[in-house]
């Protein structure tokens, strides 16, 4: 045998040990992106929670449970920001219930119709009272999404009237009767349908709800007039953005693939604003070089500069981002307000969250919780894989509600207009509970 042959014999005698290496190290590969993609080796934790020492803020932390233990997401992929969020979009939620409710039409000043849903509760509220949760959903949403409706069948269950804002123009098979349609702060429908319930439940108080795009619009809605708190128990807002022109600005990045959802967001918002082309296209203030512009664009912020700033006649699409969001407004807000987020909510920047807990270490009926996992929207719970049909989000909204309802019941009555007015919060130094 000679040498050479020697050696191709050796060498063939160690591939199969060099193929197990190679297949070891990919499967190790895999395991390690499966790992990172999946935030596997993240913590759980309570949220951050962000507020002033006071009575209230005692209170609530002692009766809210949910504020201050841990947030158990699903653990093969509830701690992915990004499924979270995908599968809040794509799915929901789980098993969605159907509620029964009533669909109202209110005419609009300027022509167009609000609509909005009303479900009745399905039992007595355990204050004895007639509370009714006011909801606006986020973009483009409405009472039909499986979301609303898995939130609105368990206020129902725990005695509260629910009535959900239809954005307008997001309902399929709703015709506009102007030439405008839902935008990010207009607050003129979701105004319209709490004016009608006050007017058809003069007993009734208000637990004031809003998701993502709906949290910024009902808070610029109670800053707007101090009259719009009125009857108003408290106020909850999920996942907004806070400010529009510096979320507009960080959905150009691609960090945590912002600029993909905003293609995906934006591509949304183009084929619901064409489906009410013969409504919308046809005003003065639209004309071909802007329709030309929506079918080139790309992301919201072209979308709004193209169309929707000019349903309100802004005349730039920076003034319209300033006017309508709802950081400019939130500090007029006097009643309990609790603003949720999570830190890996792919669609808010985190330096958006600075706004919030900036409020909450200043003003005493804000609380601000912030969760490590959740995504947009999904903050799904459950053990391995399968998620539970109520969310963290359902039940800790319903658990701030509850609270905030039995505190003010056990008021006395000269101090429930005080407390209304912010000045039974006694101010101390602002505080951060951190899991």
């Amino acid at each position: 045998m000679t040498l050479e042959d020697s050696n191709m014999h050796t060498f063939g005698a160690e591939l199969p040990a060099m193929f197990d290496g190679m297949k070891l190290a990919a499967v190790a590969t895999v395991l390690y992106i499966i790992v990172r993609c999946l935030n596997l080796k993240s913590p759980t934790a309570p949220p951050e929670i962000t507020y002033q020492d006071t009575l209230l803020s005692r209170y609530l932390l002692k009766s809210c449970p949910m504020l201050t233990k841990e947030y158990i997401p699903p653990l093969l992929w509830g701690k992915s920001g990004h499924l979270q969020t995908v599968l809040y979009g794509k799915m929901g939620r789980v098993n969605t219930p159907t509620p029964c409710g009533v669909r109202k039409f209110l005419p609009m000043q300027d022509g167009a119709t609000a609509t909005f849903d009303v479900f009745e509760a399905l039992g007595g509220h355990s204050t004895g009272d007639d509370i009714t949760m006011v909801i606006c959903p986020g973009i483009g949403n409405h009472s039909e999404k499986s979301y609303i409706r898995t939130f609105v069948d368990y206020s129902q269950r725990q005695g509260y009237r629910c009535a959900v804002l239809n954005h307008l123009g997001a309902l399929p098979n709703v015709e506009l009767t102007s030439p405008r349609m839902f935008t990010y702060g207009c607050t003129w429908e979701f105004a319209a349908m709490v004016g009608y319930i006050k007017r058809a439940f003069p007993q009734t108080q208000l637990v004031v709800v809003g998701f993502s795009l709906g949290g910024n619009i009902v808070c610029k809605f109670l800053g707007e007039n101090r009259s719009n708190q009125e009857r108003v128990l408290c106020c909850v807002s999920v996942c907004q953005g806070y400010s529009a022109l510096r979320a507009q600005e960080t959905f150009l990045q691609w960090d945590q693939c912002r600029r993909f959802y905003n293609f995906v967001l934006a591509g949304n918002m183009k084929r619901l604003i064409l489906s009410h082309r013969s409504s919308l296209l046809n005003s003065s203030n639209i004309g071909d070089a802007d329709l030309s512009r929506l079918y080139a664009a790309t992301s919201l912020m072209q979308i709004d500069d193209s169309v929707m700033r000019k349903f309100h006649g802004y005349s730039s699409v920076k003034e319209y981002y300033k006017k309508e969001s709802c950081v400019h407004y939130m500090h007029k807000i006097t009643v309990p307000l609790l603003l949720l987020n999570s830190s890996d909510d792919p669609l808010i920047h985190q330096s958006l969250l600075a706004i919030p807990r900036a409020l909450a270490e200043k003003m005493p009926n804000v609380m601000f919780a912030l969760t490590q996992h959740g995504g947009h929207l999904g903050f799904f719970e459950g053990a391995v894989l399968f998620p539970q049909p109520l969310t963290w989000m359902d039940k800790v909204i319903i658990e701030y509600a509850d609270a905030i309802c039995h505190w003010e019941k056990n008021q006395p009555a000269c101090h429930r207009s005080s407390h209304r007015d912010g000045k039974c919060c006694q101010q101390s130094t602002g505080e951060t509970l951190s899991g």
